[in-house]
């Protein structure tokens, strides 16, 4: 039921699949949505699909969010654990065989000026150019319906 009625507020929700369970540094996933309402505020998220064949506890990515025009409104550096630090633990949910789920927030309570296209994009900010063990990552927008 939880799961169910934040979904009412969802705008958008994209994954970007790797084909070969890598993270390429040259592979920029973009993700574009609509902003219809500017009255409400917006939670923006990032989606990280990993495996057991990551090789850190941490992931560091760099989300840049642009307007239609694509000028850069912000960039965010962004670390957040995909496995305890201590135990090597993975975290985040699992359904299927050694895949973890992780939703970080990048944005919370984020303000559009305009409706229009707005665009999000990942950037993979480690120490290798080829990052083993991930999946997909995402975007996910959604509205707060807190207003001024």
């Amino acid at each position: 039921m939880v799961l169910g009625s934040c979904d009412q507020y969802r705008i958008f929700e994209m994954n970007h699949p790797f084909d070969d369970r890598t993270w390429k540094v040259t592979e920029e996933p973009r993700f574009e949505f609509v902003i219809r309402d500017t009255l409400p505020t917006y939670h923006l998220y990032y989606n990280v699909r990993n495996t057991m064949d990551y090789p850190y506890a941490r992931i560091f990515v760099m989300a840049h969010l642009y307007d239609s025009t694509q000028r850069e409104l912000s960039r965010k550096m962004l670390n957040d654990d995909l496995f305890d630090q201590k135990t090597g633990r993975p975290l985040g949910a699992s359904g299927i065989g050694d895949l973890y789920d992780h939703r970080f927030i990048i944005w919370r309570d984020q303000r559009f000026k305009y409706a229009g296209k707005y665009s999000i994009k990942l950037d993979q900010f480690m120490r290798l150019d080829t990052l083993k063990g991930l999946v997909a990552v995402g975007v996910r927008v959604e509205r707060t319906d807190k207003q001024d």
